[in-house]
């Protein structure tokens, strides 16, 4: 069975003067809800079940749910408090009963192929694997160090680049990672695991040099209108 997990309980706050009082998987993205997108790209994929992990406003995405109809099951988790990116991971897993998950961000469109980096994650015997988008000339993200088995040696603070490898942010996870780790409740994903675990974990990098949209700013909000309506 070929999961994923989705995050779609986002405040959306760097989107309030474009996109007001919805979680920001819902603002409208050339005349559809984004995530209607995303789900658009995870049938492509193949994908038999997707979880989506809810919190602020949960039932407008629960409402939404019921007039869509799509060839996989979806399940929804919501947390009644903030867990943090890592928390989230965590409590949509015990909705997974593969032994692993994909992990998609539901601000974010990245169209890799998912057979790839499942390919990727087996060979490496990996604990967790991340696509990994080559970018230029930017200072939003962080930067990743690969070395020459792809395994990722370090997570760069945000700065500016002329080129490098932006964790992309989608996932692969195997079920069993978060138990092993003992975390609390409530974590970050990428300070508590990716940077804590990079020296006792399998992490490793899956490069896509492919279409890769975050609407998580209004400029690139707007980019994004213009791309999917243009599609």
């Amino acid at each position: 069975m070929k999961t994923g997990i989705v995050l779609a309980g986002g405040f959306g706050t760097r989107l309030q003067s474009v996109v007001k009082d919805v979680p920001k998987c819902m603002a409208e993205v050339a005349g559809k809800p984004f995530l209607e997108h995303l789900f658009a790209y995870l049938e492509q994929q193949s994908f038999s079940h997707i979880i989506l992990s809810l919190g602020y406003k949960a039932d407008i995405i629960e409402d939404w749910l019921k007039t869509s109809s799509y060839p996989f099951s979806i399940s929804t988790v919501t947390e009644k408090e903030p867990l943090g990116t890592g928390g989230a991971i965590a409590y949509a897993f015990q909705q997974v009963d593969a032994d692993s998950a994909y992990v998609f961000n539901g601000d974010t469109f990245f169209d890799i192929d998912t057979g790839c980096l499942s390919q990727s994650h087996e060979e490496n015997k990996a604990d967790i694997s991340i696509a990994l988008k080559p970018m230029s000339d930017f200072d939003r993200y962080g930067s990743v160090d690969l070395d020459s088995g792809q395994r990722i040696v370090n997570f760069n603070e945000k700065k500016y680049c002329s080129e490098g490898l932006i964790n992309g942010g989608i996932y692969l996870i195997n079920k069993g990672l978060f138990d092993r780790l003992g975390l609390s409740d409530k974590f970050s994903f990428e300070k508590d695991v990716l940077e804590a675990h990079i020296s006792d974990l399998n992490i490793y990098g899956c490069i896509q040099n492919r279409y890769f949209i975050d609407i998580g700013i209004p400029t690139d909000f707007e980019k994004a209108n213009i791309d999917f309506k243009n599609k």
